[in-house]
């Protein structure tokens, strides 16, 4: 069996049991934040700390162990700009909008949501368009970059491993606090249910499984600008040709079972990224389709309000824009940037809460008014 063959079967594998665990657990990184300002308080946040604390450990461990190799920064995890910053703050409303992030559109698809497959072309179209902003884009990128240093222990100048050690402290402090007040567990009858924070766990395990054997963490969108490109090629081959952002190939990573660096871009030719996003959308959606009908839960929803169509298409495209203005999506940033103590990917956290909020604001006021 080739590794190109081995890389792919990986990934649908991994994105199959990711797709049962989101979908039997609910467990939606976009809910997470947006519900903070939704309801007041959000059930999902205390599972999602505690899978970037469980990242952090096993993937520290793995690189210690000499599975793992990496160097920051790299063509994965940049330099920190205030472009990254906004990034998130737009595809926190996105997200919001959405009714779920880049993720969570495809298990809710999966289980036959129609505004989620709605939000998942607004993510294509959104990827898309950001191919004429991006000469633009990356220029204030570089002129409103923070820092020459691409982690928090490069900025302090502290050891890796310890400052890692401190920050996991903190965040199973909070975690252990919350367990003691009962917000971990959520209440529920539903045969095959995961509780959220069963389900951290094991994604925490998906990704580091994703790292040692691909070489990379779990992603998504740059996929989604490779579809709405290779579309774009059918009608306009010498426009997609002429677009400097579409044949970038600057990103690269090493491939632990190819035994060589890969480079991919967001252009539309098969390369390193196309091997592992491709069968890991494939998985997330096939992983929750078998789920739900495993739980006679499968339904496909058709009598949605238009608005609500709307609002699906309208935060997909913000989420496909943001997430290359950033040049990620939260996926990418909190499950592989922030266990690595990213700064870039911190910005682009911290981003997304004023964003969460702005975008329950339009969302209770002109969708779904509570």
């Amino acid at each position: 069996m080739s590794s190109a063959i081995l890389i792919i079967l990986i990934s649908l594998g991994l994105g199959l049991v990711g797709g049962v665990v989101m979908h039997r657990s609910d467990f939606c990184l976009a809910g997470a934040i947006r519900d903070i300002f939704l309801f007041r308080h959000s059930p999902l946040f205390p599972s999602l700390v505690l899978l970037i604390a469980l990242n952090i450990v096993f993937i520290e461990i793995a690189r210690l162990a000499g599975w793992v190799v990496y160097e920051l920064p790299s063509s994965s995890f940049g330099m920190p700009s205030l472009t990254t910053l906004a990034g998130g703050f737009f595809f926190g409303i996105g997200m919001v909008l959405a009714g779920g992030c880049v993720v969570g559109a495809l298990y809710k698809f999966g289980a036959g949501s129609l505004s989620a497959f709605v939000a998942i072309m607004g993510m294509v179209v959104g990827s898309f368009a950001y191919v004429s902003l991006h000469p633009y884009w990356a220029g204030l990128a570089q002129k409103t970059r923070l820092s020459e240093s691409a982690t928090l222990p490069q900025l302090l100048g502290l050891n890796q491993t310890v400052t890692m050690a401190v920050v996991v402290l903190l965040l199973l402090y909070m975690v252990a606090r919350w367990q003691r007040q009962g917000v971990l567990v959520r209440p529920s009858f539903v045969p095959g249910f995961l509780q959220p924070w069963t389900a951290g766990v094991l994604l925490a395990l998906i990704t580091v499984v994703s790292f040692i054997t691909v070489g990379m963490p779990l992603g998504i969108t740059t996929s989604y600008s490779k579809a709405g490109a290779y579309a774009a090629q059918l009608v306009a081959p010498a426009w997609i040709a002429s677009q400097d952002f579409l044949q970038l190939r600057g990103f690269t990573y090493y491939s632990p079972l190819t035994e060589r660096v890969l480079t991919a871009g967001p252009g539309p030719y098969l390369d390193g990224l196309s091997l592992v996003q491709f069968p890991l959308i494939g998985g997330i959606v096939l992983g929750s389709f078998f789920s739900s009908v495993q739980m006679k839960k499968f339904t496909i929803h058709w009598n949605v309000p238009g608005i609500q169509l709307v609002s699906a298409m309208l935060g997909g495209v913000l989420m496909g824009m943001a997430s290359r203005m950033s040049p990620a999506c939260n996926v990418w940033h909190l499950l592989g940037g922030i266990p690595l103590l990213s700064l870039q990917s911190a910005l682009f956290f911290i981003g997304l809460f004023p964003g969460a909020w702005i975008g329950t604001r339009l969302l209770t006021h002109y969708v779904v008014r509570v």
